[in-house]
């Protein structure tokens, strides 16, 4: 698998950026959620599968991923401008982008504001409401206070340190994030920690946590931007999500151009834990379109 590094310029910053290529064929983008632990590196297992019939691309966003990360206030208008960057200059006119997480809700928009853009859309346990805003029935002023204290250069990375540490992602781990509560432990808890401890992590995820990088603002507008995208869309979760996340993908099964498939296990990072499941699937929709 190579991996390469892209610069990406926003407010006068020089923003490098790691990607993953693999395989040939028709080109697959590969977009990891936005978590305080999501890198392109939890796309490795799906891509590895999916590369034995494509071209694949997994890219980080900026904020996250393994790269030195400047603090700059990650906002959603941001997402949006990066992600048309990577249509047109890395990854330009996909078959497929496959989106895991709140990298999902910002690829329904990009489909549906710039048609045939993305390909065909294949959307990983698909989000669009932060933690805190979740817990907090929607509102997000809070997470905005927190948020904006948090980018005071000492406050913030002392706050993040509080909140982020290797007993808090055990936790988030067996509560929402994989089904095998014991999933993430030895080197793949030591990976995780090296995403949460590089240089400015806290800065993207602690926007993240409070609901600042929320690609939809709430669920009617969630519904109607899958319902102007023109492409088909594949939605894959884990019978384990958490029961507000499965209501709002279940969602999405009204329109006739969605199809949804549950699987037997799993719950956000379905894809990072059984990859295998979710290449099947993904792979399944593919043969579909090219029949």
């Amino acid at each position: 698998m190579a991996s390469r590094t892209i610069t990406w310029t926003y407010a006068d910053q020089q923003i490098e950026l790691g990607f993953s290529a693999l395989g040939e064929g028709p080109l697959l983008l590969l977009l990891p959620a936005l978590s305080s632990i999501s890198t392109r590196h939890e796309m490795r297992g799906l891509q590895e599968r999916l590369a034995r019939r494509f071209a694949t691309i997994a890219i980080d966003w900026p904020g996250f991923g393994d790269r030195p990360r400047p603090p700059i206030a990650w906002a959603p208008d941001v997402y949006v401008q990066y992600l048309r960057h990577v249509l047109t200059q890395v990854a330009p006119q996909p078959f497929a982008t496959v989106a895991a997480g709140h990298a999902a809700g910002y690829a329904l928009r990009a489909a549906a504001d710039l048609p045939h853009a993305t390909g065909r859309l294949c959307l990983i346990a698909p989000t669009w409401r932060g933690p805190l805003p979740t817990m907090m029935n929607g509102r997000r002023d809070i997470g905005g206070r927190i948020a904006g204290v948090a980018e005071w250069p000492v406050v913030g990375p002392l706050l993040y340190r509080l909140n982020v540490n290797r007993a808090s992602l055990r936790i988030m781990a067996r509560g929402h994030v994989y089904g095998d509560p014991n999933w993430l432990a030895g080197e793949r808890l030591a990976q995780k920690m090296a995403v949460v401890t590089a240089p400015g992590a806290w800065s993207g995820s602690i926007r993240f946590v409070t609901g600042m990088l929320d690609p939809i603002r709430d669920s009617a507008t969630f519904l109607d931007t899958a319902r102007q995208v023109q492409e088909p869309i594949l939605v894959i979760y884990g019978a384990a999500t958490p029961p507000r996340s499965k209501a709002e993908m279940q969602g999405l099964a009204q329109f006739a151009h969605v199809k949804l498939v549950e699987l037997a296990a799993g719950k956000l990072a379905v894809h990072e834990e059984f990859p295998d499941a979710v290449a099947e699937q993904i792979l399944a929709f593919a043969d579909k379109a090219m029949t």
